[in-house]
């Protein structure tokens, strides 16, 4: 005969309710599974092509990345090097026939 307290320890050690929400079935493709996510649901999370899947406490999350545009901000950190550095010096064209250690001493044909 269960106890009240066993009860009590049995209901505290489920997991908690989960909101209500679209249902979906996991799909073959290839040797994986994936899920149909509706339009609306990748508008309203803002994903786009790349996303991060993480699993915390039995939840799977998918999230844009926390760099979605890891060039962000370049144009403007070039603009200031250069104003504080000045340009680059050019490249010379031929500085693949420059000679080097290794093309010196350790290339053989």
């Amino acid at each position: 005969m269960k106890t009240k307290a066993k009860t009590a320890a049995k209901w505290t050690k489920r997991a908690a309710p989960r909101p209500a929400g679209i249902k979906g079935k996991l799909i073959r493709i290839g040797n994986s599974r994936g899920v149909r996510l509706p339009k609306a649901v990748i508008e309203q999370a803002g994903l786009t092509d790349d996303v991060e899947i993480a699993v915390r406490d039995g939840t799977v999350v998918i999230q844009s990345p926390a760099d979605a545009n890891p060039r962000a901000g370049w144009e403007e950190a070039f603009k200031r090097a250069i104003a504080k550095h000045g340009p680059p010096e050019p490249i010379d064209p031929d500085w693949e026939l420059m000679p080097n250690e290794f093309d010196e001493k350790e290339w053989t044909w």
